[in-house]
């Protein structure tokens, strides 16, 4: 078994059987063995059903979890001890991979054996319009410093099963950001890494996900959590001091520009703003001086320190 392809699944009878057809039509172009799990997390929908239904129809190999544990960290966990494959692949049961991706993946892997295969994907938003994720290229200088800034998703991996389960890795469950803690130190412990520069996976902005919540939810507080879980694997690492720049511009970034805008909608996120401050008070009281951010345009430092001083 070369692959395993892991789906979580929660009330997504909207999308679901758009990421299964795209998933089954890119295993048809391939001649390995490839396994789909679907794991459901609690889903009150038809989501369920649609799998059920599409797993009857297909020849391939498919099964279906129930994970009783909430959140999409111990989905993602349940259906990795579940896998058999060489390399691992989290594809969200919202978005889509394109015709080719498993195959042109899979033959960097089976050329290089790599332990981390990062992929071009598509940023596709609600009114039709889309943007390109670039892949991190291994042969361009830096391109380790460029890693830890990144700040992408599991979906944007293979991830080599053995390796990981070597470091005894997991997502942090009882989160979101549950990702963030570890994709950006995965760098730290590998060597082994390549790039499909190509778009291989169809993101969608999807307004009904838990990032995107009409409704203040305290889990938006999890970003505090989660950055220091990256923290301190830098701190085990002692890389700390090798990747200071890069990590507080991935504090600033994710505190002050991306979960700004969720603690900006709601009275309760001035919380969010306080705590914002003393994190970076707390591990970088320079962050102004940061290189990335003085390379940015006047109007986002504009934006980063009004939302610092934001009461």
């Amino acid at each position: 078994m070369i692959l395993s392809i892991i789906i979580p699944v929660f009330n997504a009878e909207k999308y679901l059987k758009r990421c299964l057809k795209s998933v089954f039509k890119a295993i048809a172009l391939t001649k390995d063995d490839i396994e789909v799990i679907l794991v459901d997390n609690g889903s009150t929908d038809s989501s369920l059903k649609i799998a059920e239904d599409f797993i009857q129809k297909t020849p391939l190999m498919a099964q279906i979890l129930r994970c009783k544990a909430p959140g999409a960290a111990a989905v993602r966990n349940y259906g990795l001890k579940h896998a058999k494959g060489a390399y691992a692949w989290f594809i969200d049961a919202d978005d889509e991979i394109t015709p080719t991706s498993i195959k042109k993946l899979l033959k960097i892997a089976k050329e290089s054996a790599p332990d981390l295969i990062m992929m071009g994907a598509k940023r596709i938003y609600p009114d039709g319009h889309a943007d390109d994720l670039t892949a991190v290229d291994p042969e361009k200088p830096g391109f380790r410093s460029r890693f830890v800034r990144y700040g992408a998703g599991p979906w944007q991996f293979l991830i080599r099963r053995k390796w990981w389960e070597e470091h005894h890795f997991a997502f942090k469950e009882g989160i979101i950001h549950e990702d963030m803690e570890m994709i950006s130190s995965l760098i730290l412990y590998t060597g082994k890494f390549e790039a499909l520069k190509e778009p291989a996976y169809l993101y969608y902005q999807n307004p009904d996900s838990v990032l995107h919540k009409s409704k203040w939810d305290p889990h938006y507080l999890d970003i505090f959590e989660a950055l220091e879980g990256l923290h301190r694997r830098f701190f085990e690492k002692n890389a700390l001091k090798e990747y200071h720049d890069e990590l507080e511009w991935f504090f600033i970034w994710n505190l002050l520009i991306d979960s700004a805008k969720d603690f900006s909608k709601f009275k309760e996120g001035r919380i969010g703003f306080k705590k914002s401050r003393e994190m970076l008070k707390k591990y970088y009281p320079t962050w102004r001086k940061n290189r990335f951010l003085r390379a940015k345009p006047l109007k986002l430092k504009l934006r980063v320190r009004l939302n610092y001083l934001h009461f």
